[in-house]
């Protein structure tokens, strides 16, 4: 072959990998954002529509609850509809749901739009997985930090600029605005949308046994949830929280949530590669789990050192994030295993967690206090720590526990 041409099929190959890994960047950067800018004006949004703790909780739990209604079947929807047009329609649809749950004139738009933006951000949690174990094989851990660290960044911007955007527009520009990032990302994705490649679900080897079948996946599954009760359970209420424990400003406590989450990117970023050269995650699963432990209790016993209370928080929900992220990939020998270990961990997953604000709404409203709800946290991290230990194993979903030979 001629050195130019090989050159330059080199540097067309390079040139569209980036353009996988941006792409797949683009969907990270709106799977958090409109929910995580909720938080930061809970309480304009819940006096401007007569909302109490508890109708604010289980409005926090709706994208949770969808989550877990439309995880497990994204796997049908992107073996019929191919899985890059299916990440498109996502995108499409996340723009109309963020956009309609700002339209305050329309009776129950802000359930309806929320439960459609919920919907294809969950297309997007399943199907991001896959694509990255099937795109960067050699790469999924440190992939899945880059993308989760982008995830992760966006939705710390949403906590920090939503009390700003709120004082020009009023709760429904903070979360509206949202809208705009999802439309770029569906006029970005439009390439890949109309040249799609086989979905992961067209693998030769399908898993031969279901994993809801698997202890191995029924502990990523768990590890999932509760990793995602403690994070979506802060993101919803931490502002609040820090308003009336500490006498934080909402703008403060707004830029306190985004400092938790900045801290969480860094700390998943640093975690990567280190779960990248093990083949066993049960010390990482387990120590990012305590750090939780610690920082709910801190904020209990030592509110007066709230900001490291937090930030310790943070860490542990972006290192916990990208390890739960990874075992889908580490306890699957295939992409098309890995989607669908995907969608099962989530759509179960995300049921535990959405158990998390609403829990956390009723415990306030039943004791004017948040103390209930911190020990929550602490008890749920402290779960998160011993199924750590079990999902953390080196064993394939489907595949029997191996025997160690006798001494």
């Amino acid at each position: 072959m001629p050195r130019d041409l090989a050159a330059s099929r080199a540097s067309s190959g390079r040139v569209a990998h980036v353009y996988l890994l941006v792409t797949v960047l683009v969907v990270a950067a709106n799977l958090r954002g409109a929910i995580t800018a909720v938080g930061p004006v809970i309480d304009d949004l819940g006096d401007d529509q007569g909302l109490s703790a508890g109708a604010l909780g289980l409005l926090g739990a709706v994208p949770l609850l969808t989550f877990a209604v439309v995880s497990p079947l994204v796997h049908a929807f992107a073996r019929r509809l191919g899985t890059e047009p299916a990440v498109g329609v996502a995108l499409w649809v996340l723009t109309a749901g963020t956009a309609l749950r700002s339209v305050v004139a329309i009776p129950g738009s802000l359930w309806a739009g929320t439960v459609l933006l919920a919907a294809a951000i969950a297309v997007g949690n399943v199907l991001v997985p896959a694509l990255v174990k099937r795109d960067f094989p050699e790469h999924v851990p440190t992939v899945t930090g880059v993308y989760s660290a982008v995830m992760s960044g966006f939705a710390a911007i949403a906590s920090g600029i939503a009390v700003p955007l709120a004082a020009v527009g009023g709760w429904q520009l903070a979360l509206g605005a949202w809208a705009g990032l999802a439309l770029l990302g569906a006029l970005l994705w439009l390439p890949r949308s109309r040249a799609h490649t086989p979905p992961p679900d067209d693998d030769p080897q399908p898993l031969g046994v279901a994993p809801w079948s698997s202890a191995t996946a029924w502990q990523v599954a768990l590890y999932m949830g509760l990793q995602s009760s403690g994070y979506y359970l802060l993101v919803n209420w931490l502002p609040q929280i820090e308003h009336d424990r500490s006498g934080t400003t909402h703008s403060a406590a707004g830029w306190l949530l985004f400092a938790m989450q900045i801290v969480g990117i860094m700390a998943g970023l640093v975690i990567g590669p280190i779960l990248r050269r093990q083949h066993d995650q049960r010390l990482a699963a387990a120590g990012v789990s305590a750090l939780m432990v610690v920082a709910a209790v801190g904020l209990i016993l030592a509110p007066g050192a709230h900001v490291v209370w937090v930030l310790l928080a943070g860490i542990s929900s972006g290192s916990s994030l990208v390890v739960a992220l990874s075992l889908f990939a580490a306890r699957t020998r295939t992409a098309h295993d890995a989607g669908r270990l995907s969608g099962m961990a989530q759509g179960v997953g995300y049921l535990i967690a959405a158990g998390g604000p609403t829990v956390a709404g009723l415990l306030h409203d039943a004791t004017g206090a948040w103390a209930a709800t911190l020990a929550l946290v602490a008890c749920v991290a402290s779960l998160q720590l011993v199924v750590g230990l079990l999902a953390g194993r080196n064993r394939y979903v489907g595949e029997p526990a191996p025997v160690s030979s006798p001494a």
